[in-house]
């Protein structure tokens, strides 16, 4: 039987993902020699070549991705073990480290560490704040337990070193200058506002979401001005100079108060007949989904998710 040694199977892994010796190295705390001699140790442990030279880089042979297959089932395995020792010691104490993006610290973090507060207090929730495509990166790396992100950045639901689940789908209105000759109009449509400047990033997640919503309707937006914002997006938007997309979730969870958005000078219209919504999703390493306490989290933010779209479902 071949020996299969753990660390190196995740140096192995994380080489896969880095693509890169030297990436690898930066990203282990390791030196490229070391990375490359706990490789061609595993090989010799397993009787297999593992790596073959492709130009400057490396690239896995197939014999690597096979083994990497198994590897995972290995991986989640010792997930699920964890999880299950976590219980034994723990019980309802212990802590769950959560990355999240900024709008869902408020609108759905906050209330489910309020929730677990009063159901169980021995539970600790540690909560960083990141970018919705960083938190996988620090899920993946183990500097969080549970990470809130948007479908649109998140790997998909093949990939067998997470386990997902859908949160919600938050819906996306328009803001417009309170003067706008379509503040009023019934039945607005996103296309009605093809012709119109936008105010939205330059780069990241919500530029690509405001752009695939608007191309949804049939038109490409022009960008007027770049901000990521929603203080600063809603003060341009009363200063009449574009209109923009807005998370209904940022705006219920009080992300943006009255006075950011502009006072009065700013109309929120609901988009009744193609509205967008962006799709919140969480996520933990396969096999770890099973912790006590990470469940419970779980749980939280779900019924979180549930009374926030009730209440989206009401306007």
């Amino acid at each position: 039987m071949a020996d299969w040694d753990v660390k190196k199977l995740r140096i192995l892994r994380t080489l896969q993902e880095l693509g890169t010796v030297t990436a690898t190295a930066e990203a282990l705390h390791m030196t490229p020699s070391a990375v490359s001699q706990q490789l061609t140790g595993l090989a010799k442990q397993l009787g297999v070549t593992l790596l073959e030279a492709h130009g400057r880089r490396v690239r896995l042979t197939d014999a690597a991705q096979l083994v990497l297959r198994h590897a995972e089932a290995v991986f989640a395995q010792l997930e699920r073990a964890d999880a299950e020792l976590l219980d034994y010691l723990q019980g309802e104490a212990g802590q769950v480290r959560v990355g999240a993006f900024s709008t869902a610290i408020p609108a759905l973090v906050v209330p489910a560490v309020q929730e677990l507060r009063r159901t169980h207090p021995g539970l600790s929730v540690a909560v960083r704040e990141a970018e919705a495509e960083a938190a996988y990166e620090l899920l993946a790396e183990g500097s969080v337990d549970l990470a809130l992100s948007l479908a649109a950045h998140a790997p998909t639901p093949r990939d067998p070193k997470f386990s997902r689940v859908q949160l919600l789908a938050d819906p996306l209105d328009v803001a417009l200058p309170a003067g706008h000759p379509l503040a009023a109009e019934p039945g607005l449509r996103l296309a009605d506002l093809a012709g119109e400047p936008w105010i939205f990033g330059s780069s990241g997640p919500w530029s690509q979401i405001t752009t695939t919503a608007c191309e949804s309707a049939g038109f490409v937006p022009e960008q007027a001005h770049a901000a990521a914002d929603w203080g600063a997006i809603l003060s341009m938007v009363a200063a009449g100079m574009g209109v923009a997309l807005v998370p209904r979730m940022a705006m219920a969870a009080g992300t943006v108060s009255r006075t950011e958005r502009g006072g009065s000078g700013v109309a929120l219209r609901v988009l009744h007949a193609d509205q967008p919504r962006r799709h919140v999703v969480a996520a933990a390493r396969r096999g770890s989904e099973g912790a006590p306490g990470l469940a419970r989290v779980l749980a939280a933010l779900r019924q979180a998710a549930d009374q926030s779209q009730g209440e989206a479902h009401i306007r």
